[in-house]
């Protein structure tokens, strides 16, 4: 079997951890497999908290409500959706096409277009005034136009980034299992807490899962694994 399709189906939710050290090799192979995941506009929205060190392992495994696999792991992230970051991001990208001799003059401005629109696009405004403009602007035009809704709440916004952050959290759980280490996905954790003990801002920042990860301990017997038949769960139109 493709060794990709092996990591897939061999990746479970471990319960129960043993104690081993993740190096920091192996820390940023994970890592850097979770951040080369897709996001939309390229925008990665997103942040990883890796917690490593044992006390505040401790503390963070509380406010996971003290759940077995946290309290054993050898590390947990803590993966958050980030709005703030956007129009850095976006700076970034346009410093680096700049510094390459890939881009033309006309790519580079056609990117920085883009970028603009998009931050316009994407802003609320004060008051959520201007996402409500937008809103009632978008759905007139869908009236004889087939596009798309733009975000036009920062709750909309938190959802469109949670899309491509939950994408970064497959990619990490799928690079964990197939360098030999075992993850499992938590939501079971004091959001408000956590936010403050990390010195997130709740305007920018939403935790969307904390995943433990270490190997699986020996004495940890995994129940069998049942998937929907594929015909109950695609269609093929």
């Amino acid at each position: 079997m493709n060794e990709i399709l092996e990591a897939i189906f061999k990746r479970r939710a471990v319960k129960v951890f043993e104690p081993v050290e993740i190096s920091e090799n192996l820390r940023d192979q994970i890592l850097n497999a979770a951040r080369h995941a897709p996001s939309s506009f390229n925008s990665q929205p997103y942040r990883f908290y890796w917690i490593g060190t044992a006390n505040k392992r401790t503390a963070v495994a509380q406010l996971c409500m003290g759940q077995v696999p946290a309290q054993t792991a050898s590390a947990l992230v803590v993966v958050v959706a980030d709005i703030g970051s956007l129009a850095a991001t976006s700076q970034s990208q346009l410093q680096w096409m700049r510094s390459r001799s890939e881009f033309s003059e006309a790519k580079i401005r056609d990117y920085e277009r883009t970028a603009k629109i998009g931050r316009i696009l994407f802003m609320p405004g004060p008051f959520g005034i201007f996402g409500a403009v937008k809103r009632g602007l978008f759905w007139l035009l869908n009236l004889w136009k087939v596009m798309g809704m733009p975000p036009t709440s920062r709750q909309d916004l938190f959802k469109w980034a949670t899309k491509s952050t939950s994408l970064a959290c497959e990619n990490l759980m799928i690079a964990a299992e197939a360098l030999g280490i075992n993850t499992c996905p938590m939501e079971g954790f004091d959001g408000r807490r956590l936010s403050q003990y990390l010195g997130l801002s709740p305007r920018y920042h939403e935790i969307v899962m904390v995943i433990a990860m270490g190997k699986k301990s020996p004495g940890y017997v995994e129940p069998p694994q049942w998937r929907r038949p594929l015909d109950a769960t695609v269609c093929v139109l």
